[in-house]
C-alpha cells in the first residue's frame, strides 16, 4: 500500500483564487448551520451557478459538457467547496461518481442524455444501494429488474437513500438473475438508471432524530424500465457499484466536513486564547495535512486509471475519526462563554450531523474489514 504524492498542476492556484472569490460573493449570506451541513446542503442554484463556471463534470470530455481538466484539479474545487462550507449536495454525487460511472460505462445515448445536464448543475442523483435487509451485507439485497418484451419491470426497496426525494435519477443496484446454486451472491446484479418520476416509484422521507429528511425510502412497484436504461453489462453491477467507491471514499468530503468550524475555532482561540491550546491545534492541522496528502495520492492513482479501493477506504476510515473528533476537541478547548455565536453555531450542527460520517459510504466496520483483507489479517 503506497500513497505517492503526484504533483499539483502549476495553475491551480489561480484557479483557488478564482473559486475564493466566486464563494466570498456566493456564501454572504449563508448561515454558520449552511456551512456546516456543507456537502449535505441542498441548493439547485448554487449548483447551477457552479455548472455555469465549468466546475463540475470538470474532467470530462468537452462533448459532455466536462471541461477536460485533470483530476487533482478537481480536487482544489472540492477542497475550496468544502472549506467553505457550501452547499454542494445538489451535484455532488452525480460529480463524484454517477457521472463518471456514466462516462465509462454508459452508453452514448445516456453520455449525451445525462452527462451534459449534470455538469450544468441541473441533474441532481441518489445512490440506490442499502435496503430493509440489505445494509452492510449489500449482497443480500433483493430489488429485482426482470425482463420483459420491451425493457426491464422493477420492484423491490432502497432506504437510507440520501436525497432521493430532490433528485432526479438513481443509479440502483438490483438483483437480475438468481445466485447461482452454491456460487457467490455478488454474480446475477447489475445496475439501472432510473429516472425517478417514473409511474410506481414512491420516495418516503426519513426523518431522523436530528429532524432532518435527508434520507429516504423508495419503493418500486411494477416500475417500466426502458432496455437501455441498464448500465454497463448485465450481471456486472457488483464489480461495478463497488469500483466506484474509490470516488465516494477518498475525497476531501471524508476529512473536510468538519472544516468550518477548525476556522472559526482558530478565531476564537486568536482572540481568547488557551494555555496548551497550540499544542491540540497543531496536532489536528498535521492530521489534516497528512490525509490531503493521502486522499491526493489517491486522486493521482484515479487520474492514472488505478483503481485504489483499499487505499480510499483508508482515507475514509482514517479521515471520518479525524472529522468526527475535531468538534469534540474544539468544545474541550474553549470556554463557552468565549465562543462565537458562530461557532456555537457550528458546533451545535456539527454534534447532530458528525455521527453519520463514519456511516455514509461505508461504515467503519466494513471500511476495516477491507483494509485487513489486503493486508492479509483476514
Amino acid at each position: 500500500m503506497r500513497f505517492d504524492l503526484p504533483e499539483i498542476p502549476p495553475d491551480s492556484e489561480k484557479l483557488r483564487g478564482e473559486l475564493r472569490a466566486f464563494l466570498a460573493e456566493a456564501g454572504r449570506d449563508w448561515s454558520p448551520t449552511t456551512r456546516a451541513r456543507s456537502w449535505m446542503g441542498f441548493d439547485r442554484d448554487f449548483s447551477r451557478a457552479v455548472g455555469e463556471r465549468g466546475w463540475i463534470g470538470m474532467t470530462w470530455p468537452k462533448p459532455y459538457g466536462g471541461r477536460e481538466r485533470s483530476s487533482l484539479e478537481r480536487i482544489v474545487v472540492l477542497e475550496e467547496m468544502l472549506a467553505a462550507g457550501a452547499p454542494v449536495g445538489a451535484h455532488w454525487i452525480g460529480d463524484r461518481q454517477q457521472g463518471p460511472l456514466i462516462l465509462r460505462l454508459g452508453t452514448e445515448e445516456q453520455r449525451n442524455r445525462i452527462l451534459p445536464g449534470i455538469a450544468r448543475g441541473e441533474l441532481a442523483f441518489c445512490i440506490g444501494l442499502s435496503e430493509p435487509d440489505a445494509g452492510s451485507d449489500l449482497a443480500a439485497l433483493r430489488t429485482r429488474a426482470e425482463r420483459t418484451a420491451t425493457g426491464w419491470t422493477l420492484n423491490g426497496r432502497k432506504i437510507w437513500t440520501t436525497f432521493a426525494h430532490k433528485s432526479d435519477y438513481m443509479v440502483a443496484l438490483v438483483r437480475t438473475s438468481p445466485v447461482p446454486e452454491g456460487g457467490s451472491r455478488h454474480a446475477g446484479l447489475s445496475q439501472f438508471l432510473v429516472d425517478l418520476r417514473l409511474s410506481g416509484l414512491s420516495i418516503r422521507p426519513i426523518r431522523d432524530l436530528a429532524g432532518e429528511e435527508s434520507f429516504n425510502e423508495v419503493t418500486f412497484d411494477d416500475v417500466k424500465l426502458r432496455a437501455d436504461d441498464l448500465i454497463g453489462q448485465e450481471g456486472a453491477g457488483w464489480a461495478q457499484a463497488t469500483s466506484e467507491l474509490a470516488f465516494e471514499r477518498s475525497g476531501p468530503d471524508r476529512y473536510l466536513s468538519s472544516f468550518p468550524a477548525l476556522n472559526a475555532g482558530i478565531d476564537a482561540l486568536n482572540a481568547a486564547p488557551q494555555p496548551g491550546a497550540e499544542v491540540t491545534i497543531g496536532r489536528m492541522v498535521a492530521r489534516l495535512a497528512t490525509l490531503r496528502g493521502m486522499s491526493l495520492s489517491v486522486g493521482g492513482m484515479l487520474e492514472r486509471g488505478e483503481s485504489p479501493q483499499v487505499e480510499a477506504a483508508l482515507v475514509k476510515d482514517v479521515g471520518n475519526v479525524f472529522e468526527q473528533a475535531l468538534p469534540e476537541h474544539l468544545r474541550n478547548l474553549l470556554d463557552p462563554g468565549e465562543s462565537t455565536s458562530e461557532l456555537r453555531e457550528i458546533l451545535g450542527a456539527l454534534a447532530q450531523l458528525a455521527p453519520t460520517f463514519s456511516l455514509r459510504g461505508g461504515t467503519r466496520e466494513i471500511l476495516r474489514g477491507i483494509i485487513a483483507r489486503d493486508l492479509g489479517l483476514r
